[in-house]
């Protein structure tokens, strides 16, 4: 896998590896310190890796971003190179802010705190096509499934994408009525991205350009709650508009998801509509969401 310089050293500053270690990766608002130092100095990421970076970097003053820092994680070199190679023969690419693939609205959304690299598999040519954000519960009624299963596949026959979590339940669910449809998925998954990438399940989409995953964290990385958590922005600011099909009231990920993307102003979020007064659904609405329409017309 052929990278950048730029992308490079973003991968080796940034990345959590497997093993860890004993220097902790730059998370995103540290990156972008230092990147926008760079910047300012008329140098580029990619620089640090000609000469020695302790004299490029010298007059760069960051109390958590130290050199003593930088420099451990800039000698990952040969570990990144396996790793690169691997992921490459099972179909894996990796892309950063400083990638023209980078997706666009998110970046915009998030700014600084916008994830500094990706890793994905497919065609991310299809990173920036309008796309309808579909969320729910893992453990959703049939109904609410069947629900989000036609609304992935009346998406693509208007020509919309589906972004989606990846999850079992609402997220699986919207995404194979986008494929059915000859749509296109755009799944942000929050863990074990190679062997989902590679599963008889989504396999075959991916070669036909028919869904791109996208992954924030290493790509053999198994579940974690707060990352799952943090995947959601992702999912919101992907998209150009949001459907909540199910939820719980004050639990889980789909209503902190939702009530965070309510905060910020991301994107518009509607609400499929549901007899319990008591659910979710409703609370989201009472606190700014959008009363889905019970018909067939797409109100975004």
């Amino acid at each position: 896998m052929d990278l950048r310089p730029d992308d490079h050293v973003t991968l080796l500053l940034t990345a959590h590896l497997p093993g860890g270690g004993g220097v902790q990766p730059l998370a995103a608002g540290e990156w972008s310190r230092l990147s926008n130092w760079l910047q300012g100095q008329g140098l580029r990421p990619g620089e640090l890796l000609v000469g020695d970076p302790k004299h490029t970097l010298a007059a760069f003053q960051d109390k958590p971003v130290t050199l003593d820092r930088i420099g451990p994680l800039l000698d990952r070199s040969f570990q990144v190179g396996l790793l690169l190679e691997k992921w490459q023969r099972a179909g894996l690419w990796v892309i950063t802010r400083a990638s023209v693939d980078y997706p666009a609205l998110l970046q915009q959304r998030l700014g600084d705190q916008s994830p500094p690299l990706f890793h994905g598999a497919g065609d991310r040519k299809k990173l920036d096509t309008p796309a309808l954000a579909v969320i729910g519960s893992r453990n959703a009624a049939e109904d609410d499934l069947h629900f989000a299963r036609q609304l992935g596949h009346a998406a693509a026959q208007q020509g919309w994408s589906i972004v989606s979590g990846g999850a079992r339940g609402v997220d699986e669910a919207s995404m194979r009525g986008s494929i059915e449809a000859n749509g296109t998925v755009i799944g942000v998954v929050a863990d074990s991205l190679l062997k989902t990438a590679t599963s008889h399940k989504y396999r075959d989409a991916i070669q036909r350009s028919d869904i791109v995953l996208l992954c924030p964290y290493h790509p053999e990385s198994g579940f974690s709650g707060p990352n799952a958590m943090a995947r959601n922005k992702h999912v919101y600011c992907l998209s150009r508009a949001a459907v909540v099909v199910c939820c719980d009231p004050n639990k889980g990920g789909t209503w902190a998801g939702a009530t965070e993307d309510l905060k910020k102003k991301w994107v518009p979020v509607w609400v499929k509509h549901h007899p319990d007064a008591r659910s979710g659904n409703r609370v989201l609405i009472e606190r700014g969401a959008l009363a889905l329409p019970e018909n067939d017309r797409m109100p975004w």
